[in-house]
């Protein structure tokens, strides 16, 4: 099913010419051999795209190349230099042995491709070949920037490239065509066509080889069918002909891997490619026309990956906010396609030769819109820890290990504190691949976010002290989609906001730690080396009923030291004894809970974060009042 949408996906693309024909496929060119009609070099033209800060290789389509690792196997009208001309930066002493055979191939491809040909391009091509010497690259126009760089054929006077002359195809054709491939029924066109027996490689997954790796791929006779065994044996010339165990044409893993190839682009312009975790995730779209599809991958990826444009974030919340009160995509955005049909493919490399299939989901916009929709308001936490909607990797950031401790207090995000809350390089390392392939299926498909996510935020939250609103965001997303799914034991509603009436005692032993942190900040001031959330956050949230005496010893203390201060010192002491005594008039402060459950643990984050922010909420509003001068007074 995912090779047949990709094969589909190809056909369109084909026709809008954003992806070269069977044959072809789009390679990273940086120069042109310009040659005479008498086969001699006129000029090296430098076609490197030169508009951003250093020069970069132009995507060009060239004659598809082949699948090489360590073997030697050239490309047809283009390839590197050591292939091209025979020479290579590199200086060791394999590159020394291997740099004259690859050039050999390369010369030995075109006489006999074009050992015919007429075409006075190809004669051009074949004389220089044939006149070439290695040495010649230390004239002029050779530079040692060119080393090891892709370049391709040019007539001189003429604006297109040996390859596209209609020789060169038809040559192209008639070795494609020449193929001794074994026929066989299409598992994915249905037809009886040439099946291959390797497929094209797939560049661009991340921790993957950079020359490619393969979806669809067996190197031993272990892994073969008991039909491709069969078959084997039968007509024993052919090694390795594992074509038969998974039967695609030639045609069709061409279309299938040159789509993927084109998704998976590094390109500042490419829309339809995410990194979440250590996956490489493509999405595209097909509906009535090209534009409508168009429409409906940029929203998606806005939606999935929420841009930091102010004006831009404006109208991705009133997507979200629309499809949350359940208002119909199309009145939202009506010049999208009501029958637009999603797809969505996570790939991962667990080796660097294989690439493994993470997720895979397809359906209407309409669905995936929607369950983005519940994800964000499932995450929705005031005050906002955000300006813009966190994006799906950015909220893995904050299941993984931050290698510093950050002692800020959960605040209201600025640019400053945003810019704190950046992972240090390297951190994504530290998120669980399983965990981010798990989190964003259920964000794509609406169900249960892992049971793990939970513990392993809290688990965080315990080691590094870093009580961030991100952290408190992901904590208060899984208890609210279980209790929507109707999961037991969590009846009790989630607070958005600082809820004063709620009874739960994860939640109120949350809110009662920030105000004892409070009042240690209020009476010791704020640069203090440990705060109580630095020794006791991990004990206190886990075992209250061992904790809580020490820290109410404390709390007396700081208490004391504070109504010993000026009136405004006693004014934020009378203010904390009020929020004292209302939160623990709903806490049983004989009999505290000796352990809390992981779910409770939880609801503590969101109650310390609501306490610990009410301080943002507006002069006049229920949850103001005597929070705000007791956070006030702590921060001056």
């Amino acid at each position: 099913m995912i090779l047949t949408a990709l094969h589909d996906y190809y056909q369109r693309l084909v026709e809008e010419q954003q992806v070269p024909l069977f044959g072809y496929s789009e390679e990273q060119i940086s120069y042109v051999l310009v040659l005479s009609r008498d086969g001699q070099l006129v000029d090296v033209q430098d076609i490197r795209d030169t508009s951003g800060k250093k020069p970069v290789p132009r995507r060009l389509a060239v004659p598809q190349s082949p699948k090489r690792s360590v073997n030697i196997a050239t490309c047809p009208f283009w390839d590197k230099t050591s292939y091209v001309l025979g020479v290579t930066a590199k200086t060791d002493d394999k590159a020394k042995k291997r740099t004259p055979l690859e050039h050999r191939a390369f010369k030995d491809l075109h006489q006999q491709m074009l050992a015919s040909e007429t075409d006075k391009g190809m004669q051009a091509l074949l004389i220089f070949l044939d006149h070439w010497s290695d040495a010649q690259f230390q004239e002029s126009p050779f530079t040692k920037e060119m080393l090891d760089s892709n370049m391709i054929f040019r007539l001189d006077g003429e604006s297109g490239y040996l390859h596209q002359r209609p020789a060169a195809r038809a040559a192209l054709a008639r070795m494609l065509a020449g193929t001794d491939a074994s026929e066989g029924n299409c598992l994915i066109t249905g037809e009886r066509m040439p099946l291959a027996r390797l497929h094209p490689p797939i560049k661009g997954v991340k921790d993957a080889q950079s020359f490619g790796s393969s979806i669809v791929s067996f190197n031993d006779d272990a892994y073969l069918s008991y039909h491709g065994a069969l078959k084997k044996l039968r007509d024993k010339k052919k090694e390795n002909d594992t074509g038969a165990n998974a039967p695609v044409s030639v045609q069709a893993a061409f279309a299938y891997t040159t789509v993927l190839n084109h998704l998976l682009r590094r390109d500042k312009h490419n829309r339809q490619r995410l990194e979440i975790g250590d996956a490489s995730v493509v999405f595209w779209a097909l509906a009535r026309d090209s534009g409508s599809a168009a429409q409906a991958e940029d929203l998606f990826a806005a939606l999935a990956d929420p841009p930091t444009d102010a004006q831009e974030a404006a109208r991705v919340r009133t997507v979200l906010e629309g499809i949350a009160q359940g208002r119909p995509l199309r009145e939202l955005r009506p010049e999208l396609d009501e029958e637009t049909r999603f797809f969505v493919l996570g790939l991962s490399s667990p080796n660097p030769s294989r690439l493994s299939i993470r997720f895979w989901q397809t359906g209407p916009l309409e669905v995936f819109a929607k369950r983005l929709a519940e994800h964000y308001a499932d995450l929705l936490l005031e005050p906002l820890p955000w300006k813009t909607p966190p994006a799906i990797q950015r909220l893995l950031y904050a299941t993984a290990a931050l290698h510093k401790k950050k002692s800020t207090p959960p605040a209201l995000a600025d640019e400053k504190t945003l810019a704190k809350s950046l992972p240090e390089p390297n951190v994504e390392k530290n998120i669980s691949p399983l965990l981010a392939g798990e989190v964003t299926r259920s964000i794509l498909t609406g169900s249960r976010y892992p049971r793990t996510l939970l513990a392993n935020v809290i688990m965080r939250m315990r080691a590094d002290g870093e009580i961030s609103g991100l952290r408190v965001a992901l904590c208060k997303s899984v208890l609210a989609r279980d209790r929507r799914k109707g999961v037991k034991g969590i009846e009790e509603e989630i607070p958005v906001s600082l809820d004063k009436e709620s009874i739960n005692p994860g939640y109120r032993l949350g809110r009662l730690f920030a105000v004892l942190e409070n009042a240690q900040q209020a009476a010791l001031g704020k640069e203090i080396r440990a705060t109580i959330r630095d020794r006791y956050y991990g004990s206190f949230s886990a075992t209250p009923a061992y904790v809580f005496p020490t820290l109410l010893r404390n709390f007396n203390n700081h208490l004391s030291k504070l109504r010993k201060g000026d009136q405004k010192e006693e004014r934020i002491a009378g203010a904390i004894e009020r929020d004292m005594r209302e939160i623990i008039a709903g806490l049983d402060v004989n009999s505290l809970p000796r352990n809390l459950k992981i779910e409770d643990q939880g609801r503590f984050a969101i109650g310390y974060y609501h306490q610990s922010n009410s301080r943002f909420t507006r002069p006049g509003e229920d949850s103001a009042g005597e929070d705000s001068e007791t956070q006030q007074g702590a921060e001056e």
